[in-house]
């Protein structure tokens, strides 16, 4: 479809979440695109419904209330394109993150070549690895088909070998899979992707392609021992993930239809938007976007001509919930809450917001669970896809982030918060940026979106880019000092056009707000103390240019890693004071 401003085609997205269904309309407003209006509905992939589309058409009758334009006909089908009375739109995409993670078993050859490429893989969609065999596997080939039998994953994910390579290990790692899909019901064999050595294309196409309920090719994730291309496979594994889904959601196909076929899975089309923003800021700097919603956490970051995805459904705040405590301890999670609560009450409010992950807080008790629980799980995922990020990447300690500018957040828990201040506590808390970043929040969970509309609609996403779509929260900086509480580690001076100056102290384990509205400018001049580092190198002073934003410029003087005291009279009395500063 042509992206031709003189033609000011419309267009509606929609995502399909695990708890809510989000419908958004884009058109041309004074030659430019803008988001015109939102609208959300509840999620209908669960009982009593077990139809996605119905709560894409409800998300969709919600915007019509909200907009006066009608976009479904008496049959509750999307008129598309627009008519000469205005109903309808041009073009229609939809992404989807919603329905039980997928299970996948990775086959490679070595553990620390081919078979971590495939783990890295699967980490790029919404799935648990249930099964990993490579060379060094000491399982005999009946028990992996016994394995496989017993697991029924929904795909094979099959890497090994160098382009032109030896091919007689990765011949004999294919038995198994076949023989096992043959045993199994045909509705129950898995998809497969094949992304090694493509020497074996066609042998693995004789050997497979009758025995499997789909099979796919993308060029080999490990060309060379050195060189590692996930790219194109995960452009492969997001069309699988499309066809597994509709064979598991009722009502999927419809949506689908209306997309002409094209239903992103929203990670995927999170890091499509990523890769291309983090070539826009191009600036030394890498770009970081987190997602936290029901089914997942996802952590996308573009360094360039280079992004990483890692989708962590473990992490996600609805029915895998419970899966958390997996990874963390109650205690844990209770640290970062400003209440006295009980360890009972915590798990309690878990197993419930698992089998309800649609309801909302109610009282502050449960609302500084919530968040408590939410800055553990970000704060788990952020860690978890550090370790993917590129070596090269310097960061101002081992352990610690690199720079990034800017981080995009979104996420019910993230744009439900009742201030925009706890939003930004929240964040810093459970990423923990170093030195100068702007922090935007992403209130619509339009990010994805963009990215399916990319593919329709190339002016479209740059033009909402600039529209003021998304809010800043404004620019902080960090201190990465290790200092007593109450010492001084920085002093700040914020000049505004007008000539005047705002300024402020900085004492380890505090957080200091200088006002600077939104779509304003001024020069903020740090002067660190000895050892500290606040973005310009340790104990070095510098001046920079810097936006404002809902918080205005805000400085973290609270030390980098972040660490909470011990004792919890004292670890709450602390964050209620944090929750103070920025208004919470």
């Amino acid at each position: 479809m042509p992206a031709s401003l003189v033609q000011g085609d419309s267009l509606l997205a929609v995502n399909i979440g695990a708890a809510n269904t989000r419908a958004v309309l884009f058109d041309v407003v004074e030659g430019e695109y803008r988001l015109l209006a939102s609208a959300s509905a509840p999620s209908t992939v669960e009982a009593p419904f077990q139809d996605v589309s119905a709560g894409v058409c409800n998300a969709i009758n919600d915007l019509q209330t909200v907009t006066g334009r009608t976009l479904l006909n008496a049959d509750r089908r999307l008129i598309t394109p627009t008519q000469l009375d205005g109903s309808g739109v041009d073009a229609f995409v939809s992404t989807l993150s919603a329905g039980p993670a997928l299970k996948i078993a990775v086959v490679g050859l070595l553990d620390d070549v081919s078979l971590e490429s495939a783990l890295r893989l699967a980490e790029m969609t919404y799935s648990r690895v249930v099964d990993s065999v490579g060379l060094n596997n000491h399982r005999k080939a009946d028990q992996q088909i016994d394995t496989l039998l017993r697991l029924q994953p929904d795909i094979v994910i099959i890497t090994g070998g160098m382009d032109g390579g030896a091919s007689r290990s990765v011949h004999k790692m294919l038995e198994p899979v076949g023989l096992a899909s043959y045993l199994l019901p045909q509705e129950k064999r898995p998809a497969v992707l094949f992304a090694g050595n493509q020497k074996l294309d066609d042998e693995v196409k004789g050997l497979l392609s009758n025995v499997t309920s789909s099979l796919c090719f993308s060029p080999n994730v490990r060309p060379s021992l050195e060189t590692e291309d996930l790219e194109p496979a995960a452009r492969e594994l997001a069309n699988i993930f499309l066809g597994v889904r509709q064979r598991q959601l009722k009502g999927l196909d419809v949506i689908a239809n209306w997309a002409d076929g094209s239903v992103l899975p929203t990670a995927y089309a999170q890091d499509r938007m990523v890769r291309f923003l983090s070539q826009i800021y191009a600036g030394g700097k890498g770009l970081l976007s987190v997602d936290i919603g029901a089914s997942a956490a996802v952590v996308a970051a573009g360094f360039g001509q280079r992004s990483t995805l890692g989708v962590y459904p473990q992490f996600g705040l609805g029915e895998n919930l419970p899966a958390l405590l997996q990874y963390a301890t109650l205690e844990d999670i209770l640290r970062w809450c400003s209440l006295d609560i009980s360890s009972g009450v915590l798990r309690d409010y878990i197993y419930q917001k698992a089998l309800y992950p649609s309801s909302i807080s109610a009282g502050k008790e449960e609302q500084a669970i919530a968040q408590a629980v939410t800055r553990q799980a970000l704060y788990l995922a952020v860690q978890t896809a550090r370790r993917n990020f590129p070596r090269s990447l310097r960061a101002p300690r081992p352990g610690l982030l690199p720079s990034f500018e800017p981080i995009l957040a979104s996420g019910g828990a993230l744009s439900d918060a009742p201030t925009e201040g706890q939003s930004l506590l929240l964040l810093l808390d459970a990423i923990q940026p170093t030195g100068l970043t702007t922090i935007i929040l992403d209130k619509n969970d339009l990010l994805p979106l963009l990215g399916a509309a990319a593919a329709r609609n190339s002016i479209l996403p740059v033009q909402v880019l600039e529209s003021g779509a998304f809010l800043s929260l404004g620019t902080v900086v960090s201190v990465v000092a290790s200092a007593s509480y109450g010492s001084l580690v920085a002093r700040a001076r914020l000049t505004y056009d007008d000539g005047h100056e705002a300024q402020a102290e900085i004492k380890y384990g505090s957080l200091e707000l200088l006002p600077l509205a939104n779509n304003q400018s001024a020069k903020l001049t740090l002067q660190p103390s000895h050892g500290a580092d606040v973005g310009f190198g340790p104990g070095r002073s510098g001046a920079v240019r810097v936006s404002g934003g809902a918080m205005g410029v805000v400085i973290d003087g609270r030390g980098r890693p972040l660490v909470l005291p011990d004792d919890p009279v004292r670890r709450r009395e602390l964050i209620k004071k944090w929750l103070w500063t920025v208004g919470g």
